[in-house]
């Protein structure tokens, strides 16, 4: 069975010098094959997790109208909250099986203009908590892209620099039973790359997740509850000129019990000035050219390709 390598946080954040280049060395192997790892004893609280899940649950309980008071649609999506239905991956013919609310940045750099965060009325702890579960995957995700500079034999804070009051995003995403009427071939989650640097994932209440691996097959990514799933974007492909793989993954349909399912994921952001500056591509290299672009223009870029509706 396909399995992605666990790596132990601990070996980078308390280990000696040799544990931390061992995790650098493992992590980075991993995201080079895979595009994909598993991260155990990281630095965000289980507890946190786990009350964000619940306050997930219940948001996407409210009455559809209170939610839809939430929509941002001069945010192209990256605020609030996206309707059942109302996104579409790159190529899909078809919406996918899901709604979702989005947190922002709260503390941007200077000079950075962000449309602020909208927030529902019905639960006081909602903002306080996932403000704070926003803050424990920003500094773990750069804890992470430290390790990765480390791996490639750049400065620690070469990528970690870059997201520094970056507009990351906190995706809240609940998949609810796939209904009778839906259409013919849609699933939860489109095949699809993420656009940004890395994405940190609690990876959700029940599987579906699946990458394409080098092979040309679908495996399924599992992990325990706890654990980060961590995957590389398109901006760290563009960024190491294809060292590090952003790899094609989807979320599949249940099979046997119809059950909703709630994931968590982070999607770490540079700011938009930052110029993605391509790494000069390795011996040997067969994959496309890629030449710098700043991270603004690159999202913009993508996102026009992306079908948003409310």
């Amino acid at each position: 069975m396909f399995e992605l390598p666990v790596v132990d946080f601990r070996l980078f954040s308390q280990g000696t010098t040799a544990d931390r280049a061992a995790f650098c060395d493992r992590f980075g192997a991993s995201l080079r094959e895979h595009g994909f790892g598993v991260i155990a004893e990281h630095p965000v609280a289980r507890e946190r997790i786990e009350r964000a899940f619940s306050l997930c649950e219940a948001f996407f309980a409210r009455p559809e109208p209170e939610k839809r008071a939430l929509v941002v649609p001069e945010s192209r999506g990256n605020r609030g909250y996206v309707p059942f239905g109302g996104e579409r991956a790159v190529g899909a013919t078809v919406a996918d099986l899901k709604e979702f609310f989005h947190v922002g940045q709260e503390r941007p750099a200077s000079g950075v203009a962000l449309l602020p965060n909208v927030w529902p009325t019905h639960d006081d702890a909602f903002r306080a908590e996932l403000t704070a579960l926003y803050s424990d995957f920003e500094r773990t995700a750069k804890a992470l892209l430290e390790a990765i500079a480390t791996h490639l034999g750049l400065a620690p804070s070469h990528f970690a620099s870059m997201v520094d009051g970056g507009d990351s995003i906190l995706r809240l995403i609940h998949y609810p039973p796939v209904p009778d009427d839906a259409p013919p071939g849609a699933v939860r989650a489109a095949a699809h790359e993420d656009i940004n640097l890395v994405t940190l994932l609690a990876e959700g209440t029940s599987g579906g997740l699946e990458l394409l691996g080098r092979d040309g097959a679908w495996h399924a990514v599992h992990s325990l509850r706890g654990h980060l799933v961590i995957n590389a974007g398109d901006m760290l492909q563009r960024a190491t000129h294809g060292r590090l793989r952003s790899t094609t993954h989807r979320v599949v349909n249940p099979v046997g019990h119809n059950a909703s399912r709630i994931s968590i994921p982070f999607f770490t952001h540079p700011r938009p000035e930052v110029l993605l500056e391509p790494m000069a591509p390795e011996a040997g290299y067969r994959g496309p050219e890629h030449t710098a672009i700043t991270a603004g223009a690159y999202l913009r870029e993508r996102l026009s390709a992306i079908t948003a509706k409310s």
